[in-house]
């Protein structure tokens, strides 16, 4: 695997997601079919939107009349960030500005990449160091094919 040229412009889609725990327990925090993308520009912005890709529709049909069960459900079935990025070495960084999990606003999050022999981006990062939950995720993405 290569850590050089990686040149993010453009968008990429979701291919897996997996969270591999120091005690060798691994999960798929959204399940094994995922639906998403991550976005760069040249100007140095980003998002990123994950989610399972089987979502149930609220009973409700409403977004705000939502029971509170339905809403938790679709929040821990997705998620959403962006903001700005920068690379340096083999590590790039979302500066996040807005997310769908507050505490990562106004807050950096760093992820090692790797561009694999196929292509594919690797995003890893260590979560939770020093504690039980400790664990590397890692998101493969593939570069999606814009008209």
């Amino acid at each position: 695997m290569s850590t050089s040229n990686l040149n993010p412009v453009g968008r990429w889609e979701i291919l897996s997601w997996e969270q591999a725990f120091d005690d060798g327990r691994r999960e798929l925090p959204m399940g094994e079919h995922l639906h998403g993308f991550i976005l760069y520009t040249a100007g140095g912005h980003m998002a990123c939107m994950i989610a399972a890709a089987e979502r149930p529709n609220f009973e409700t049909g409403g977004q705000w009349n939502a029971s509170d069960a339905e809403k938790a459900r679709a929040y821990n079935s997705m998620l959403a960030y962006g903001g700005r990025y920068e690379i340096e070495a083999d590590v790039i960084t979302h500066k996040v500005d807005i997310s769908m999990f507050p505490n990562w606003q106004g807050g950096a999050q760093k992820r090692r990449f790797e561009v694999n022999a196929d292509g594919t981006l690797t995003l890893s990062a260590r979560l939770e160091e020093g504690t039980p939950q400790a664990r590397t995720a890692r998101l493969v993405w593939r570069r999606a094919d814009v008209q």
